[in-house]
């Protein structure tokens, strides 16, 4: 195994070791193990995280039935410098930047040490290499939002010339849907919804028609849509919105038929694949202008994420 002699046996982290609100059970933690990569995987020194809204869920115990035993670190998407690899690990040398949701599979026995740490490992194959012009922060802003979108447009089969709405535009996942259906997927038309003020933003990132959806109902307009993209769990008023033989793709429970519901699973491959238009700016990380919070303030930081108003993603920087 190659690696770096100055790796530490114990790391600074943010851990819970009880189900309940994350804000009130989230401590500092200056001496949990450093876990050791396996023979797939790479070990990171964590330089930048993002938060999720699956990270509050799960501390909340939503789904404890098939999480991982506690305690636990959250976080799931990583930028940082690989400073260890195991022994099968083909794409990765040690000081290579590289980025990913370190979690294959969103809810099924996810890391019990997450992002929130100085280091965290990784399978090889959840991770790309960091694209050359974004920062740590804006790589770390990207995995499981950039793959959900990626992915969830796939499985609703989208493709060159169909009209597009999406729920929840200005949110980490609806900000990169947007980008993906125009610059990748060639969408003819862009729909999306948002709070007044965040319609100027939605146009900014390339919808054609921005929908305030505190002063009309998406549902009703005469307009209707190829594919809607539900980003906010409104799938029973989603359905009425697309058109005969339109689907509904929802990321977010219940998804009442015909509504497709839809988890990511965590992929390199689909990272690669979109590098080209990380890396010529087509396809740009949506960063919350609070972000990043330092390390210390990861507690403000969910406090934040859980008023529901930030715009893209909140990052965590520097780790510590």
């Amino acid at each position: 195994m190659a690696s770096t002699p100055s790796i530490p046996s114990h790391t600074k982290a943010w851990v819970y070791s009880q189900y309940g609100n994350i804000e009130e059970i989230l401590k500092f933690d200056s001496n949990v193990p450093t876990p050791h990569p396996k023979e797939d995987q790479v070990l990171i020194k964590v330089v930048a995280a993002a938060l999720n809204p699956v990270d509050i869920k799960r501390a909340l115990g939503h789904f404890k039935d098939i999480d991982s035993p506690l305690p636990t670190v959250p976080g799931y998407d990583v930028a940082g410098v690989v400073v260890s690899v195991g022994e099968q690990v083909k794409k990765f040398k040690v000081g290579d930047g590289v980025y990913g949701d370190i979690n294959e599979t969103t809810l099924h026995n996810p890391k019990t040490i997450g992002t929130l740490s100085e280091y965290t490992v990784a399978e090889e194959k959840v991770l790309a290499h960091k694209p050359s012009n974004l920062s740590f922060v804006e790589a770390a802003s990207l995995p499981l939002a950039i793959i959900t979108a990626y992915q969830g447009l796939e499985r609703v089969e989208f493709s060159s010339g169909k009209s597009l709405l999406v729920l929840g535009g200005a949110g980490g996942v609806g900000s990169l849907v947007i980008q993906l259906a125009k610059h990748v997927f060639e969408a003819s038309r862009i729909a999306a919804t948002a709070s007044t003020t965040k319609l100027d933003f939605l146009r900014k990132l390339g919808a054609d028609f921005a929908i305030d959806y505190t002063k009309e109902n998406y549902e009703e307009l005469t307009e209707k849509f190829d594919v809607v993209y539900d980003a906010v769990g409104d799938s029973e008023r989603a359905v009425k919105a697309a058109n005969e033989g339109g689907k509904v793709v929802t990321i977010l429970p219940p998804g009442t038929p015909p509504a497709i519901p839809f988890l990511l699973t965590s992929d390199g491959a689909v990272l690669e694949k979109l590098q080209p238009y990380l890396e010529n700016g087509k396809v740009k990380p949506i960063l919350d202008p609070k972000s990043p919070f330092p390390f210390y303030q990861t507690l403000e930081a969910f406090s934040y994420l859980n008023t529901n108003r930030a715009i893209g993603k909140i990052v965590i920087h520097p780790i510590p």
